[in-house]
């Protein structure tokens, strides 16, 4: 019994030194921590814009403003909704439900992870104002400590109306008076059910349950809020079945007065940077690359359609300028993808120049035969001029040599997404389920810019808080996607296009811009139409179209094209950018003229050839031909033949017009030349009767040094004696010409 005994004390005084553990080590973790009221009840601070030149934009701070709102004003119903979802027990716990934190526990450990919280409505206020947001062990425990110290300075209705006013709702709505301004364009305390189940639903992923972003995972929390408030009997079975049923209807209110469509994408990437968004709670700044005198320029346009323009900096990825009245939709790219997925990629496998020639034909690919846009073809043509003039049949047949898989593995270092709907040879010609947004396809165009290199466009350049610490800077992420080679021939090309190809209405003039259109559309007129072009200080591009995808009259290489270069021409009124790198990683050879235009093959120049006899192209260093001719050093005969007529022989000659030829009679063991000179389209010889055997030997003359082909043996011909009756020979004779 004793011995019983002392094995109780002894668990017991193992327990007891690990409590006591515990409490030191508690009490050391949270030895700093203490709650402070100001960061609780501070709702008038704001979070204020700035351009690229560090001027405040007007207006733009309203929407960090926190109004506040009090619990007294607000319906029943809304304040349900967040008790009914965030915290059930929140009026009779004491800040910590230790019921769900036991849960939490169990289930860290089973899961091996530390994500489940736990918190309630109480513990969500502290750390959203105190702490940070990692899901460690010690914060846990200082949120612990706060929670406790918050429930014996305030009421529960104090604390449910701070969190209240602070809680973060997405697009840089803090507090709910902003969140229902923001959504739904109402004060706080007139939000109806359905409303405040909405902000609700927001809480667990504000920026990805936006209703402007994703509507349908929206609308769906919602009703997951409206049916946590049926089980704690906050609304009945006919108000709920009537709830659910009612749409999702949101209104964005206007919270600024100028700059709104950037300012909207600027609180967007706000929502998706991996930050604490509750370090703005006191405040802060927000400095992004907005170029006032940019923005005003596309401010001032009339469009006269649903109209998006993104202005980029190369150099930074910054966003000097955005308008766009489609926000961030991805819509078909049309022909703009031609040099990001099949043109680029090819000359970075390998497979293609700019001087290789593509057939344009009519063509069938398993029942898919691409036309081009004036339904015409133009049989072999450059893929210079492929890309120039945005012909569609050598596209997909360049896109079905890359092959579908290598143009996906180029789509995902350029950000594009593709579906698996997507992968087929109309592809090369835009056809996508989803799209792209414009922000990406600009991205993509500065790539050629940037040396092959993709750098993710921004709009925030910095984020301090009231205290003027730094919590975020923009970084220049890069990836490098095609080589400096590719991105020489490639702009080249879009230059070219600017020029005389379907971006000409640019009027560029001197500048050194490329440029590439696109289109999507039918018969009827274009849902989509594009000019993206770039120089080496930005990347400007330009979408006219139909937000309801409604057939317009609207073009890419005409209106597109002259909203660009009105930009162009203002961008650059003063100062020219230095040019687009053109020759960097490739350099000219020379090929052979008669095999690239009879033969239409790429083949390099022989070392004799004639400068006439070959032309220059321009191609990767690392990518020349392999194939050499042999056209000079080794004269060949391509076509010839040997008739008779009249005991006449005659030999006709394909024209070569570089070569010289010798041409030998021979009977029996008697050779003789009967012909040495240039190219003659025909030969006559006038032998007696007997049998011969002609040969043909060409050959090139080069710094008086002749150089032989092979002799051609040209088959057995039969003389007979001549007619009795024939005139005598001199009636023949040309007396005048010889």
């Amino acid at each position: 019994m004793n011995k019983f005994l002392k094995v109780i004390l002894l668990i017991f005084l193992v327990f007891a030194l690990f409590f006591i553990a515990i409490q030191i080590t508690y009490l050391c973790i949270t030895s700093g921590a203490k709650l402070n009221k100001n960061k609780l009840i501070n709702y008038s601070q704001t979070i204020t814009v700035y351009d690229d030149e560090g001027n405040e934009l007007l207006y733009s701070s309203i929407n960090g403003r926190k109004n506040s709102v009090y619990l007294s004003e607000l319906q029943k119903h809304t304040v349900n909704a967040f008790i009914a979802s965030e915290d059930r027990q929140f009026y009779s716990h004491n800040g910590l439900n230790y019921k769900r934190i036991a849960a939490a526990i169990i289930k860290n450990l089973t899961s091996g992870s530390f994500k489940q919280g736990a918190s309630t409505i109480s513990q969500q206020l502290i750390k959203n104002t105190h702490l940070t947001n990692d899901k460690t062990i010690k914060r846990k425990l200082k949120e612990i400590k706060l929670t406790r110290q918050l429930e014996k300075n305030f009421n529960k209705n104090q604390i449910l109306e701070m969190y209240l006013n602070t809680i973060y709702f997405g697009h840089s709505c803090y507090g709910l008076e902003n969140a229902a301004n923001f959504y739904f364009n109402v004060k706080a305390k007139n939000l109806s059910l359905e409303q405040s189940a909405t902000l609700v639903g927001l809480l667990t992923s504000p920026n990805n349950l936006s209703p402007f972003k994703n509507s349908k995972k929206c609308l769906q929390k919602r009703n997951i809020v409206l049916k946590n408030m049926k089980k704690c009997g906050y609304i009945d079975e006919n108000t709920y079945l009537n709830a659910i049923n009612q749409p999702l209807v949101a209104k964005k209110g206007r919270l600024y007065n100028d700059y709104n469509d950037y300012l909207d994408a600027v609180y967007a990437e706000l929502d998706e940077l991996k930050i604490n968004r509750y370090k703005l709670n006191g405040g802060g700044k927000i400095y992004t690359y907005l170029n006032a005198k940019t923005q005003n320029l596309i401010e001032n346009i009339n469009y006269e359609s649903d109209a998006a323009v993104i202005i980029t900096d190369v150099a930074s990825g910054g966003v000097n300028a955005y308008k766009s009245t489609i926000k961030n939709a991805k819509r078909q790219p049309g022909s703009t993808i031609k040099p990001l997925l099949v043109y680029a990629p090819c000359y970075e496998e390998k497979l293609l120049y700019p001087a290789t020639k593509i057939c344009d034909e009519r063509v069938d690919f398993g029942g898919y035969s691409p036309e081009n846009h004036d339904k015409k073809f133009r049989g072999y043509v450059s893929v210079d001029d492929c890309i120039k003039f945005s012909l569609n049949v050598p596209a997909v047949k360049a896109l079905n040599t890359l092959t579908i898989s290598k143009a996906k593995n180029y789509a995902k270092k350029l950000n594009i997404e593709l579906n698996d709907g997507d992968e087929n040879l109309s592809l090369a010609l835009g056809a996508m389920q989803n799209g792209v947004t414009l922000k990406n396809l600009a991205d993509c165009y500065s790539t050629f810019a940037n040396c092959g290199k993709k750098i993710n466009s921004k709009f925030i350049k910095e984020i301090k808080d009231d205290k003027g610490n730094t919590i975020y800077k923009a970084n220049k992420n890069q990836m490098q996607v095609f080589s400096q080679s590719t991105c020489s021939l490639i702009n080249q090309s879009l230059i070219d296009t600017a020029k005389t190809g379907t971006a000409k209405k640019i009027n560029a003039g001197n500048l050194s811009v490329a440029a590439k259109t696109g289109t999507c559309g039918d018969k009827r007129g274009n849902t989509d139409a594009y000019c993206t072009c770039y120089t080496t200080q930005n990347v400007i591009a330009v979408w006219l179209g139909s937000a309801s995808n409604t057939p317009l009259q609207i073009t890419s290489g005409g209106d597109c094209c002259k909203i660009a270069g009105k930009i162009i021409a203002n961008l650059y009124e003063k100062n020219y950018p230095p040019p687009l790198e053109t020759n960097k990683g490739t350099m000219q050879i020379d090929i052979d003229k008669i095999d690239y235009d009879k033969n239409n093959i790429i083949t390099l120049a022989d070392d004799l050839s004639p400068k006439l006899a070959s032309i220059k192209i321009t191609c990767p260093i690392n990518n020349l031909p392999k194939q050499k001719s042999d056209r000079f050093c080794k004269p060949n005969i391509n076509k010839v033949s040997i008739t008779t007529k009249n005991n006449q022989v005659i030999i006709q000659l394909c024209q070569e017009e570089y070569y010289e030829y010798i041409v030998k009679r021979k009977n029996g063991s008697k050779v003789e030349v009967i012909y040495s000179g240039k190219w003659k389209n025909e030969i006559i010889d006038e032998p007696l009767a007997g049998s011969y055997e002609y040969t043909i030997t060409p050959y090139f003359l080069y710094k008086n040094k002749k150089y032989y082909g092979e002799e051609t043996i040209l088959p057995k011909i039969n003389i007979k004696g001549k007619d009795k009756n024939l005139p005598p020979e001199i009636t023949k004779k040309d007396w005048f010409n010889e």
